[in-house]
């Protein structure tokens, strides 16, 4: 990985609210040695509201694109002071739609703080799924921030009493609850960086390729940035 060519970096607005959204394409330049070390990787239920299985990853290849890095948190998220990472796991997608949770079935949002950035970096391709942006109908909201938090769970409440239990499977597209405002394709080697407060979900249109095996499924790298 010492030697890479140079990667293509697009920035995005998502929606009303123009929270950015920033994909980086060929980030690693060997995305099969990641896959390897997937391989190689112990995983566990995170117990959680991930709906498949986790194992750690050492993230210590986001340094070949170091500075990179810290452009973008500072041109696109603000971040003058440092950056530090939270969070760094292999994770796979492996839950039957049929078991999933009525949370797991809608729209979810990973911290309401803005100075938290989601990264996810797929190593599957296209047919495995990337991840879908949405806004909530009845609030119009796209990013729960923590005053917004109880406004947003009060009218979870309304849709549940109007509409019902969220349809079994995984969701995808437009629904009577949410609106998709956007999403990224995966492909192999995309990264891709926005705030953990944007409404989001993987997109898994055909749930019938999920497996436990890195080499067949639904296979990201999930990481959390902390801006300062």
């Amino acid at each position: 990985m010492a030697s890479i060519q140079p990667a293509k970096v697009t920035v995005q607005q998502l929606g009303r609210e123009t929270e950015p959204l920033v994909i980086i394409d060929g980030f690693t330049g060997a995305p099969e040695r990641l896959c390897a070390a997937a391989q190689e990787a112990e995983y566990r239920d995170p117990g959680a509201s991930y709906p498949g299985i986790r194992a750690w990853a050492d993230p210590s290849y986001l340094d070949i694109r170091r500075d990179l890095i810290m452009q973008i948190m500072q041109r696109v998220f603000g971040f003058r002071r440092g950056v530090s990472l939270e969070v760094s796991t292999f994770s796979l997608v492996t839950c039957d739609p049929a078991d999933l949770s009525d949370r797991q079935r809608i729209p979810h949002y990973d911290h309401d703080q803005g100075d938290l950035i989601a990264v996810m970096h797929y190593l599957c391709d296209k047919e495995s799924g990337g991840t879908a942006f949405y806004r909530h109908r009845r609030t119009g909201f796209e990013a729960i921030t923590p005053a917004r938090q109880a406004g947003y769970n009060a009218a979870q409440g309304e849709d549940e009493r109007e509409f019902g239990a969220p349809p079994p499977g995984y969701c995808y597209g437009d629904s009577d609850r949410y609106e998709m405002i956007g999403e990224v394709e995966a492909r192999p080697d995309r990264l891709a960086l926005y705030r953990g407060r944007l409404l989001h979900s993987g997109v898994i249109s055909q749930p019938e390729l999920l497996s436990a095996d890195p080499a067949k499924g639904r296979l990201t790298v999930n990481m959390f940035l902390r801006g300062a």
